[in-house]
């Protein structure tokens, strides 16, 4: 299985373990768990990403069931041999809600000072809590939350967050770490409005689950 390996933060390469260091580095952001991701996609390939260490079991989430025409198209994870697994990521692509052109939507749950999901979201820091703290104080925002979805049989709800106009990024928590579901284009955030329920896939994989092309956001675009 072919898997490349880059920065959470930054995207960046990094650097192995080494006699002088014990944990992976990036040479911009410093220790980091490295993020890898499989460059395709299949069952083979979910089952071995499901399978690596996980001390606090973190979510894989997916749309299930998946909106007509919709595929599961990457996966990746960042942690390693010595921690386990400390984010997830799973894109899913299928038609643009309101346009009908593709659209791409990548869902990552992690746990705090990880800044994979503020990475494909394109906000600065490493956590969003602040970001969600500001929607709430915001005297001319919106009243409550942006989106409603189901986790784990759970209703969550998202608040959206300032993100570059290419995306709509989406921030909340679940199973007690946070949970990004990231889009493009901008307009694909309209997905969430279709009554999304999230399974988590480390509690089983549906095998009527369909694979597609690689998601090219998930592979270094975003």
């Amino acid at each position: 299985m072919g898997v490349t390996l880059s920065c959470p933060r930054c995207a960046a390469q990094v650097r192995k373990p080494d006699l002088m260091h014990s944990d992976w580095r990036c040479d911009n952001c410093g220790d980091v768990p490295p993020f890898h991701v499989a460059e395709h996609i299949s069952a083979e390939i979910v089952d071995s990403m499901l399978g690596q260490p996980s001390p606090e079991r973190v979510p894989f989430w997916c749309p299930w069931p998946l909106p007509p025409g919709w595929m599961v198209t990457g996966a990746g994870w960042a942690g390693d041999d010595r921690r386990g697994v400390r984010a997830s990521a799973i894109s899913c692509s299928g038609p643009e809600p309101l346009g009908g052109g593709p659209a791409d939507v990548v869902l990552i749950a992690e746990q705090p000072g990880v800044g994979l999901g503020t990475r494909f979201a394109g906000i600065p820091g490493i956590d969003p809590g602040y970001l969600i703290a500001e929607a709430l104080a915001d005297p001319n925002g919106h009243a409550g939350p942006h989106a409603k979805i189901k986790a784990a049989g759970h209703p969550t709800p998202l608040w959206c967050v300032k993100s570059p106009e290419d995306r709509s990024a989406y921030v909340s928590e679940a199973k007690g770490m946070w949970l990004y579901a990231v889009a493009w284009p901008a307009s694909a955030g309209y997905f969430l409005a279709e009554h999304v329920v999230l399974h988590d896939l480390a509690e089983g994989v549906p095998p009527e689950l369909v694979y597609g092309a690689p998601s090219p956001y998930l592979h270094g675009r975003a």
